[in-house]
């Protein structure tokens, strides 16, 4: 009987223990989901040019042959332009002043502002020059970095100008089962500084954070636990064992001939 009922007792010990991590695992675990809710979104803001971006800028306007000189393509960096070969988009690097130098116009500060704001400023000092410009511009190096516990770490570049930490999470191909949820590093360097943010995937505050969308350059660091680094000694230990046994195998089985 005492055996019967100490087997329960781990058994029960067990299942408590599985409860307990289970709970770890699902993210924004304070949603309401008896019911679909809806709040407004008053943490965006557009992410904002800094010196070392590359801006993509293309022009056109009724006189083809004027806007051509923002448009030729380049395979190599010269002065302050940067080339992307095989694109028709020339880009032009952000100096440490914050300046692009564009054709006509020359030094441009550019930093400090949304790209939708560098549109506008380029477009309105082309009209001196051209006929009814039409400038598109693109960041042409918008990347994040999602590094740790994942299933596809990476630097992933980033097509728009708007991306979440979900999303790029979901681009390395989620959390592995073993990765800490409540503590994800977020490393941003902007403006001279180097910040480390924490941030706890079990929360929906993620979603009103002012963390929740990514700037250019991001690192987002996935912790992995315990269990993960408990697995994998596991996994050397055996390895080692093996080829400890293999080796004795091999030192009898020579004296022996």
């Amino acid at each position: 009987m005492k055996t019967k009922s100490f087997f329960y007792s781990i058994l029960l010990a067990v299942l408590l223990s599985s409860c307990s991590s289970y709970k770890k695992i699902p993210y924004f675990q304070n949603i309401d989901r008896s019911k679909p809710s809806r709040e407004v979104i008053s943490n965006y803001s557009p992410v904002t040019i800094q010196p070392g971006d590359i801006l993509g800028i293309s022009v056109s306007s009724l006189n083809p042959e004027a806007s051509a000189v923002f448009n030729y393509n380049l395979n190599t960096v010269t002065g302050l332009n940067y080339a992307v070969q095989n694109n028709p988009v020339l880009g032009y690097l952000v100096d440490q002043q914050g300046n692009i130098q564009l054709p006509l116009i020359g030094d441009m500060k550019v930093s400090g502002i949304p790209v939708s704001e560098a549109r506008k400023q380029i477009q309105t000092k082309l009209l001196t020059y051209l006929k009814e410009p039409v400038v598109n511009i693109r960041m042409l190096n918008f990347k994040v970095s999602v590094i740790g516990d994942v299933l596809r770490p990476g630097v992933y570049e980033v097509q728009n100008e708007k991306i979440t930490l979900p999303e790029a999470i979901g681009l390395a191909g989620d959390l592995n089962i073993t990765a800490l949820r409540e503590n994800v590093m977020l490393i941003r360097e902007q403006d001279g500084n180097r910040q480390y943010i924490p941030i706890d995937l079990t929360s929906k505050d993620l979603f009103n954070s002012p963390w929740y969308y990514l700037k250019n350059n991001d690192v987002i660091y996935i912790q992995p636990g315990r269990t993960k680094y408990a697995t994998v000694d596991r996994s050397y230990r055996s390895l080692s064992l093996v080829l400890s046994a293999l080796s004795i195998v091999a030192i009898v089985l020579t004296r022996n001939y």
